[in-house]
């Protein structure tokens, strides 16, 4: 059974940082790419970053790439967000997604975890 695990969201103040973690199982996550995407209630779900198979790449929105970072470690089955200098308009549903298969037909996503930044 395929699962994407996501934890790590909480509240926070505005210039504060957080570690999100994607915990995979169910799949050869070391074959998949990751992404995290965002999503605040009433807006379409953006994407915040990815992260090749091996970890060796990453790609992140002109947003966010100055304060998110996105790593891997396949030996734990996890991929991490770590955001910093956090901003209110930060605040909204986290999720992963899972890409694999020769032509990425293969499309997992995880349930989301909420990050809230507020004083």
């Amino acid at each position: 059974q395929v699962q994407l695990v996501e934890s790590g969201g909480d509240l926070v103040q505005p210039g504060g940082s957080l570690r999100l973690s994607c915990a995979a199982s169910g799949f050869t996550f070391s074959t998949y790419a990751m992404s995290w995407y965002r999503q605040d209630p009433g807006k379409e779900r953006e994407l915040v970053g990815r992260i090749t198979s091996s970890g060796r790449s990453t790609m992140y929105a002109d947003s966010m790439k100055d304060r998110f970072s996105i790593s891997r470690d396949n030996a734990k089955n996890t991929v991490y967000l770590q955001m910093n200098n956090l901003k209110p308009e930060d605040t909204a549903v986290y999720y992963c997604k899972a890409v694999g298969g020769r032509y990425g037909q293969y499309v997992y996503w995880g349930q989301g975890t909420q990050v809230t930044v507020s004083s």
